[in-house]
């Protein structure tokens, strides 16, 4: 997908956004970007809503529940939450949403910290393959793809898809 179609869903996602929070006190909102591509994807959204709040950061490599089959990551950096988010309206982003398992793990450290108002799950790209039941609540583009092929979002700067065949 080219820089300009990746810009249109970013701007596509902020608006729904826009329009799903305007009744909430935007010092009430705080948005969370999943380690690394979801952080790439909230930054942009972060920047085109002006939030007040600073972005936070989730790691999930410690919540996620398939070590056995892909190993611990050598690097991994801690989550960083800039407020508490006690009874605040999260904006949980992720890049590439397939088959649920990393949003699972993303909740499950979310509650670690704290009981948040609400969640509200954006994507920037949603996928057939989910072996969870998770739908996202804001989603730039629905893809169907086959079953050996993983879409990956690579950047930062600039962002770009990538469909790759699993055995790459």
């Amino acid at each position: 997908m080219s820089i300009n179609y990746l810009d249109t869903l970013l701007q596509s996602m902020a608006n729904r956004l826009q329009h799903r929070f305007r009744s909430y006190p935007p010092e009430d909102t705080l948005m969370i970007g999943i380690h690394t591509g979801g952080v790439w994807v909230a930054e942009r959204l972060h920047t085109l809503l002006r939030l007040p709040k600073p972005l936070g950061q989730l790691n999930i490599a410690f919540y996620r529940d398939d070590f056995t089959r892909i190993g611990l990551h050598p690097h991994v950096t801690p989550s960083t939450l800039p407020i508490n988010i006690e009874n605040r309206h999260i904006i949980l982003v992720d890049d590439v949403l397939h088959t649920g398992r990393t949003i699972r793990a993303a909740f499950n450290e979310i509650f670690d910290y704290g009981r948040p108002a609400s969640i509200t799950l954006a994507v920037l790209i949603e996928r057939n393959g989910r072996e969870l039941p998770i739908q996202p609540d804001i989603v730039g583009c629905s893809l169907c793809v086959e079953s050996n092929k993983h879409i990956k979002l690579c950047g930062p700067n600039p962002l770009h898809l990538e469909v790759r065949t699993t055995d790459e």
